[in-house]
């Protein structure tokens, strides 16, 4: 859109944007944060500010020489601090333009990042539970500078005034809001005090909070009485794993199978990390508490640990850490990246320590978290010597652990899916093969990897060629006895595209086995495709991918009392559904996904056969 010149502004005059202060609040509560509470952490993250500026011009002053008082009673909320305090001229500077913060002027650059607060907006989020802000500061670096006073609206317009001294005798800020109707829900006192202690708690400032009643939360009582639980003292070790534990729990909601600690000086980083008692799904990412410089940052920062590390929550405080403009998530950048590693290097040493010196802990560990363990074992190497042979796999000999089964197998045969363990894992478990369900994720890479930890072992993936052969054969006067059955049989399923053979094998219970693998199916499905598009453009692509489809094969048992009665029948029909019965049990045996017509010639077939009997009673 192009505006008129007047002749006030001519024409290429430099102008400057307009800011509706209103429509910016409201972009701020709605987009910006995630709900209005957060203008007590913004008030709070203001005086810490202060507070360290103001201990950056008395460097020998002790930590509890400077603090922040809270005060909310229902009519107003108040945040008063000791810290460097503002003159005239830096009020006009950073309260009345947006987006101007005093912790980035040339000054204090080299600094700043001794600072929570870098962006210059934050006051704006009272705007979300008050209609004005007053403050009122006196400056610790010009003393002789009168105290000033500045009321900004949230219409946009504001007023400054200096007061005489005694209106603040001392250096520091007080910010004074009187709250709208609909704020209450956020100002009222009992809601003041916890919020304060739900952002505040690990300040290292004295935070104290009055409510005006004089009560339990009267003037000087403290919101962060107590450091954080990782810079305490404990007479022993178990004691202060006990109070880790504890905190956990606090925090979490849940009593930590174990407690790691975290510590990176590099970035100034404490905090714990407690270890789930549960096991979680694969992927799902908790969010950690993170504090930066003793603010509480996020509750749901998912970014400080690689995704595999889902079974642990973390609190951490960090000083090196840049949250957002938010200030509710951190910023990605390398020293993230850095953390991020560093932290997943602690938990990977924890691991190994309970690996070599506490097996009880390892194995509840493994029991609740074993998925985990194995993604982080694909990528891993010493993880993976420490932990392959512990891991629990799903085998023919039951659910049991790598190292145990390859005590017994010192062959290992590896399925490509769950449906294809699932046809041939009691035919394989009789014939005394040693097979492991490699459908789940990642299994079957790390049973591929077992070999680099236990040489003794081979592995090889499951070829039907490998089950068949030890699959006996029956003699040449039983199989030619069998043959017209066997070919009625073959026509009956030659739509399957399954062949019928006749072996002897065990356990005798079972009267059929069907190998059919998913890319056998898949393949057989595309070449139909091929063959009804026979001349059009998605034919010629599809024959031009078919390759000799392999037939399933559906196996007799001739040691199977149901199979022998079967495959001496004479009438065509009844052999015919016989073999249709039985493909149907072996197919519904390997639990795959049935198609329409499988489920079709079951309910046929079985329909069939009670016809059959009644017609045979009468």
């Amino acid at each position: 859109m192009t505006l008129p010149h007047t002749a006030a502004t001519p024409a290429g005059a430099d102008r400057t944007f307009q800011v509706d202060l209103r429509g910016l609040v409201d972009l701020l509560s709605h987009h910006l944060y995630s709900s209005p509470r957060v203008y007590l952490r913004e008030l709070l993250q203001n005086a810490v500010d202060a507070l360290t500026a103001r201990h950056g011009l008395a460097p020998e002053a002790p930590a509890e020489a400077f603090g922040i008082r809270l005060y909310a009673d229902g009519a107003v909320v108040r945040v008063e601090d000791d810290g460097v305090g503002l003159t005239e001229a830096d009020v006009h500077a950073f309260l009345a333009t947006i987006g101007r913060s005093s912790k980035r002027t040339e000054q204090l650059v080299e600094q700043r990042g001794d600072f929570i607060g870098q962006f210059g907006i934050g006051l704006l989020s009272c705007f979300l539970v008050a209609d004005e802000i007053h403050v009122v500061s006196r400056s610790a670096r010009t003393p002789d500078a009168p105290v000033v006073e500045w009321r900004g609206r949230g219409d946009g317009s504001y007023t400054v005034r200096a007061l005489p001294a005694s209106a603040r005798p001392r250096p520091g800020t007080t910010v004074t809001l009187t709250p709208r109707a609909d704020a209450g829900e956020w100002t009222r006192p009992s809601q003041v005090h916890a919020l304060a202690r739900h952002f505040g708690s690990l300040l290292r400032h004295p935070v104290t909070f009055d409510d005006g009643t004089g009560g339990s939360r009267g003037p000087g009582a403290r919101i962060n009485a107590e450091p954080a639980p990782w810079a305490r003292t404990h007479p022993t070790p178990g004691a202060r794993s006990r109070a880790l534990a504890a905190y956990g729990e606090e925090a979490f909601g849940f009593t930590p199978l174990d407690t790691i600690e975290l510590d990176l000086p590099a970035v100034g980083l404490k905090g714990i990390a407690c270890v789930l008692p549960e096991a979680v799904p694969a992927g799902r990412r908790h969010g950690h508490r993170v504090h930066v410089k003793g603010m509480l940052l996020s509750e749901q920062a998912e970014e400080i640990l690689p995704e595999w590390a889902f079974f642990v929550r973390c609190v951490v405080d960090a000083e090196s850490l840049r949250p957002t403009a938010s200030r509710e998530s951190l910023y990605e950048d390398d020293t993230l990246a850095a953390v991020r590693e560093a932290l997943a290097e602690r938990l990977r040493a924890w691991i190994a320590r309970a690996a070599a010196s506490d097996p009880d802990l390892l194995a509840r560990f493994l029991q609740a978290h074993h998925l985990a363990v194995k993604s982080l074992a694909v990528h891993d190497d010493e993880i993976l010597r420490m932990l392959l042979p512990w891991l629990p796999f799903e085998t023919s000999d039951g659910h049991t652990t790598l190292d145990a089964f390859a005590r017994t197998h010192r062959t290992v045969l590896v399925t490509s899916s769950v449906e294809e363990f699932r046809q041939i894992a009691a035919i394989a478990s009789a014939a005394g093969l040693g097979v492991v369900n490699g459908g789940y994720t990642y299994d079957r890479e790390l049973v591929h990897r077992l070999p680099e930890i236990r040489p003794e072992v081979s592995v090889a993936d499951l070829d039907p060629a490998v089950l068949t052969a030890h699959l006996d054969p029956v003699d040449r006067e039983t199989e030619l006895a069998a043959a017209a059955y066997l070919a009625r049989a073959r026509d009956a399923l030659a739509v399957f595209d399954c062949d019928v053979a006749l072996r002897t094998f065990q356990p005798a219970s079972a009267p059929a086995l069907l190998i059919d693998s998913r890319e056998a199916r898949h393949e057989r499905t595309r070449s139909q495709l091929a063959r009804e598009q026979e001349g059009g453009l998605w034919g010629d692509i599809l024959g031009a991918l078919r390759q000799e489809a392999p037939r399933a094969q559906l196996i007799l048992n001739q040691l199977n009392p149901l199979v022998r009665t079967a495959v001496a029948i004479d009438e065509p029909e009844l052999a015919r559904t016989s073999a249709e019965a039985l493909y149907g049990q072996a197919a519904l045996l390997s639990r795959r996904p049935l198609r329409p017509a499988e489920s079709s010639l079951i309910n046929r077939s079985f329909l069939d056969l009670l016809a059959h009997a009644l017609r045979k009673d009468s």
